[in-house]
């Protein structure tokens, strides 16, 4: 199964991208995981929320395919321990999952669209992050889940 983390603006700090390299490659050995994004939208004065999230949001959609099965980080998701990424991973392997997409809106979040579109939401918990290292921590996280799956000591 290959994978992609999906998100709105390239990793500005040098450290993030590195860092999302680094798992992208830990990853070829299960199926791959690409690193793709799209561009954010500036937000300009008198421009609303919404309309940037949506303009966001479509640009995201383009980059789906219809089979492919999406999970979202969203505050109001379900908070998923490392074994549970590991088990909803198992699943979408174990369901024939081609591509597994997991999204991450930019600051203002995804638009309700994409929310309703994903077949797992995912929160990382109650503080708020920076939707750069949200993105690292996810792809950590898709790397554990792999590395439990095939039983591998870099959980313990």
């Amino acid at each position: 199964m290959n994978s992609t983390l999906l998100t709105v603006g390239r990793p500005k700090a040098a450290y993030i991208a590195e860092g999302l390299e680094d798992y992208a490659r830990r990853l070829k050995p299960h199926g791959g995981c690409e690193l793709a994004w799209v561009k954010s939208v500036r937000a300009a004065k008198g421009l609303a929320d919404a309309s940037v999230m949506a303009e966001e949001g479509r640009r995201l959609l383009t980059r789906l395919e219809p089979r492919d099965v999406l999970w979202t980080l969203d505050r109001q998701g379900a908070p998923w321990s490392s074994e549970e990424w590991a088990r909803q991973l198992d699943h979408a392997q174990q369901s024939g999952t081609r591509r597994l997409v997991v999204m991450i809106g930019g600051p203002l979040g995804l638009a309700p669209a994409l929310l309703a579109r994903a077949q797992r939401r995912v929160s990382l918990g109650p503080p708020t992050l920076p939707h750069e290292l949200a993105a690292l921590v996810a792809l950590e996280q898709l790397y554990r889940a792999h590395a439990i799956l095939a039983g591998s000591p870099y959980h313990k």
